[in-house]
């Protein structure tokens, strides 16, 4: 499992969407905590994700969020999944009970990512600078800033073209491949 990590806005999202389109099996952890607002009717705002995430935590344990793709992950046909949004070292401990987990964080400055944020414009993104912190403070909240200090590789993508984000972290998947093949 090649793991990403990082602050909203960072860049992830773009990365797995360009790995899908080269053939990779891909699973966003916020997709999980999407599917449980569509299953309680409520709008996937911002709000109500962070909502919903902090109780399945709370009711599940740290690692909750990364339990609710386990299924999903033992029955891949793929070699190699790519997940995105891991927020704690505790997902991490999840995902290393099924697999050889890697995890590659992406990191940007505060200004790069709200403007990110802002530009694509899902349903859960902040569009202004108090939610953009609020937001933040709840990941740091929940300990992305261990996972991301406990990366195996990161990439800063402050001063990156799209096409540099996508190739630095295909050098790195594909060295992390070679290496367990």
């Amino acid at each position: 499992m090649i793991c990403l990590t990082g602050m909203p806005g960072s860049g992830k999202s773009t990365i797995v969407s360009a790995l899908k389109e080269e053939g990779y099996f891909t699973l966003t952890l916020g997709d999980g905590v999407r599917a449980e607002a569509k299953r309680r009717n409520l709008d996937p705002t911002g709000q109500n994700l962070g909502k919903i995430m902090l109780e399945l935590r709370e009711k599940n344990g740290a690692g909750a969020i990364a339990l609710l793709l386990v299924d999903q992950i033992t029955n891949a046909e793929d070699s190699v999944v790519i997940i995105d949004g891991v927020r704690s070292n505790a997902e991490i401990e999840v995902l290393k009970k099924i697999g050889i987990v890697k995890l590659l964080a992406i990191t940007a400055s505060t200004e790069t990512r709200f403007n990110f944020l802002k530009a694509r414009g899902r349903s859960d993104d902040p569009d202004t600078p108090e939610k953009f912190n609020e937001r933040d403070n709840r990941e740091l909240g929940i300990g992305i800033n261990e996972s991301i200090d406990n990366s195996d590789e990161k990439i800063l993508n402050s001063e990156l073209t799209i096409s540099e984000l996508i190739e630095s972290a295909q050098k790195i998947i594909q060295k992390w491949k070679n290496e367990n093949t």
